[in-house]
């Protein structure tokens, strides 16, 4: 923080007072040339942003336009430093003394302007004060197995549409946290770059495109793993055929609140090269500087910038996917913002025996949705990081392992379809559906029978198929009316095995274990067991 507060008071006389300064955003009042923009789209957003909308029938609005040039120079000319805007927000962030703020407000051009500032009387915390919101995120280094990265795909139930071949191909997934050391170079993201599957990248942090550097934290390459990582017969990620852009917008050591404006700034670049799914795990409740600290009243899913940034960005037709924090062994034990947000599909943590995790915070959130919306497995969790699959704990993990089913999820649905509704049929379908928890809302997600439920598969379709016996010793049996063309058969990790075009198959050759069956190209997975 001395650093931070060194920079901006070099920064210019204006700024050399001694008042005591704090962070605000300054609220535009319109967008000038926002006819510009109308004529020409494609100024603005890319082919895909605007392919987005028209499949979710969303409209183009002035949130979509460009911030007015001259505003920003205005403020500039009064002496601020400008580094941070809006154009969703349709403003910029300054530092500013109380007179300041009200020469800020005189301006014609200015709305309003409103602090960061939660309690005023606040002060700078030690570095010993402040939490380590990272202290569940160590990654063991030991190796181990695929079979440990199935039991958490497996947990979702998102086997089966791996099998089917939902494995996000097509899909474009913005990755907004720490840093990506190591994906660069590293053997587990091989399969990623060679395939050109990470689009890009930004740094909002440093404002530049160094997103690899080794003295960042790793935090985003470790989360990105967990989707994106892949090792030959070791590791697959929850959506291993995503593309993917890479963005920062924290920096690990301090706790500032202008990370809520990186993260938006994040967010609108995702949305202009139209992203499906944006993965965060990171949230916000406590500052360096107390006098930005929220409380639990602020929880409410509008009154953080983050939390407002994170609606106009699902409002855009993009599914937002964020950890729900690791705060439940602290003395606020809450979740976190932007996870409070009820847009915000938000992740807590289980174990392998889907049991809550000590750290994994509680909801609902202050105005009672229940939050976290679903759980996935957030207890030593497999990963890749640089050349190794390693493991390691937090709601940071759960996040993005569950974000990469929906991204396989949504690939198996028309581009048309309802965020809403996909929220819905996950919650519905989740463990606790009918009985959901503080801790774990509506409990540990299950794609397939939400990815079922979804499609509404007619009885005749449920019926026409099935398997017998089950579990089975030599042979299986299709009952059928209708003809197989092709049955495929999977093993626990989406290998095919054997291919028939028979009702009856051999399976005596096969493992005692737990295998995939999919009949005509898809058109029915049934799993059954060998003995």
């Amino acid at each position: 923080m001395k650093k931070i507060f060194t920079s901006l008071m070099l920064g210019g006389l204006f700024f050399a007072q001694a008042q005591q300064t704090e962070l605000v955003f300054v609220f535009f009042k319109d967008k000038p040339n926002k006819a510009t923009f109308y004529a020409n789209p494609l100024s603005e957003l890319t082919q895909k942003s605007l392919d987005r909308r028209t499949q979710k029938s969303i409209a183009l609005n002035d949130q979509d336009a460009p911030i007015e040039a001259s505003y920003i120079q205005n403020v500039k000319n009064l002496g601020f430093i400008v580094k941070d805007y809006s154009k969703w927000l349709n403003g910029v962030a300054v530092n500013a003394t109380t007179a300041q703020i009200q020469t800020l407000k005189s301006q014609s051009y200015v709305s309003h302007v409103e602090s960061f500032v939660r309690n005023p009387n606040g002060g700078k915390k030690s570095e010993a004060e402040r939490p380590n919101k990272w202290q569940n995120l160590e990654a063991n280094k030991a190796n181990f197995n695929y079979g440990e990265a199935a039991s958490q795909i497996d947990q979702m139930n998102l086997r089966p549409l791996h099998v089917a071949g939902y494995t996000g191909t097509g899909m474009t997934v913005a990755v907004i946290d720490t840093g990506f050391p190591s994906v660069n170079t590293g053997s587990a993201f091989k399969r990623l770059r060679d395939n050109g599957q990470i689009k890009g990248g930004y740094n909002f942090v440093s404002k530049n495109n160094d997103i690899y550097n080794q003295n960042l934290n790793s935090h985003g390459a470790v989360c990105l793993g967990t989707m994106g990582g892949f090792i030959q017969n070791q590791f697959v990620g929850s959506a291993p055929d995503a593309n993917f852009y890479l963005y920062v917008s924290e920096d690990a050591d301090i706790e500032i609140p202008e990370e809520q404006l990186y993260w938006i700034e994040a967010a609108e670049e995702a949305d202009r090269k139209g992203v499906d799914l944006i993965s965060t795990s990171l949230g916000y409740y406590e500052f360096d500087d107390s006098r930005y600290d929220y409380t639990y009243a602020d929880m409410n899913g509008t009154t953080s910038f983050i939390t407002r940034g994170a609606q106009i960005a699902y409002e855009k037709g993009i599914f937002i996917n964020f950890a729900a924090g690791n705060e439940a062994d602290n003395s606020w034990f809450y979740i976190i913002t932007p996870a409070d947000n009820a847009k915000v599909f938000s992740i807590g943590a289980v174990d392998y025996n889907g049991d809550s995790a000590s750290f994994s915070s509680y909801g609902p959130n202050s105005v009672g949705v229940i939050k976290p919306d679903v759980c996935a497995r957030g207890v030593a969790t497999a990963t890749v990081f640089n050349n190794n699959v390693t493991q390691a704990s937090g709601t940071s993990l759960a996040n993005p392992l569950s974000a990469g089913g929906v991204t396989s999820l949504l690939q198996a649905l028309p581009k048309s379809v309802n965020l809403d509704d996909v929220k819905n049929k996950l919650r519905s379908t989740a463990s606790l559906a009918t009985a959901p928890t503080d801790q774990q809302g509506y409990g540990i997600v299950n794609f397939e029978k939400a990815y079922n439920q979804y499609l509404m598969v007619d009885n005749v379709k449920q019926s026409n198929f099935s398997i017998y016996p089950n579990p089975a010793k030599d042979f299986i049996e299709i009952k059928t009316n209708s003809k197989i063309e092709t049955a495929q058969i999977f093993d626990n990790l989406g290998r095919l095995l054997k291919t028939e075009n028979s009702a009856k198959i051999d399976i005596s050759n096969l493992e005692k274990g737990v295998y995939y069956l999919k009949i005509n190209n898809g058109q029915k997975i049934e799993k059954f067991i060998k003995n």
